[in-house]
């Protein structure tokens, strides 16, 4: 049997507990914390989520704001990789009146079976081919270019039920207290986004852990 000195012992105690040290800080920078203030922020009336055990995701989000656009690429990646029990939805924000035309295009598109088709071509055109659409004529002119029937989308458009929704969509969004655009709402209670969390993957790490945070508090 080969035995080690006491001292000798001591020297592999105290460098094992270094390597252990090191390797702690070397997770602790690879993981940065997340902090409730700093990451992401808790609403002091939570809202109703619609879908009991299920992680409620909301993005609020304006076709024409240019950090939305910027954060697509991230967002949907993240989207792609949710199990079941993670529910995903938009919903507009019309900051003004004038932004209203945007909602109503957003849920134009949806009831007509093509908003997850079309919701990226909608940022594409306006942030890179400089289209506006922020008139009627404008959106159903550029809607027919993408080969939709252009009657059939303005009956949508002017319809009751999608003009109910973005009213009710603005209405939402200041009882979730959006403020600025894109906007991240988990369980209708934790609010993070890129300018609050600091960088876009840092926003992606706070959702992250959130969501696990949302499961092991059983869905609440």
């Amino acid at each position: 049997m080969i035995t080690l000195s006491k001292s000798k012992r001591t020297l592999l105690s105290v460098a094992a507990l270094s390597l252990a040290i090191s390797f702690s800080g070397l997770s602790n920078a690879q993981s940065p914390k997340i902090e409730e203030g700093f990451d992401y922020r808790i609403l002091p009336v939570a809202q109703p989520v619609e879908s009991k055990g299920k992680v409620e995701v909301i993005e609020f989000f304006w076709y024409g704001c240019p950090h939305c656009y910027d954060f697509e690429p991230e967002l949907s990646a993240w989207i792609k990789r949710q199990p079941k029990d993670v529910t995903f939805r938009r919903v507009p924000v019309a900051f003004r009146d004038d932004f209203m035309p945007h909602s109503q295009l957003f849920y134009a598109l949806e009831a007509m079976g093509k908003g997850e088709a079309m919701n990226e071509k909608v940022m594409y055109a306006m942030h890179k081919e400089n289209k506006r659409l922020m008139t009627e004529n404008e959106i159903a002119d550029w809607v027919a270019s993408q080969g939709i029937d252009r009657n059939t989308f303005l009956a949508t458009y002017r319809s009751f039920a999608v003009v109910a929704k973005a009213r009710a969509a603005r209405q939402m969004a200041d009882a979730y207290r959006i403020d600025g655009v894109p906007t991240i709402v988990m369980q209708g209670r934790y609010v993070t986004s890129p300018s609050i969390a600091g960088t876009k993957a840092k926003a992606i790490s706070v959702m992250d852990y959130l969501e696990q945070k949302i499961r092991k508090d059983k869905f609440k």
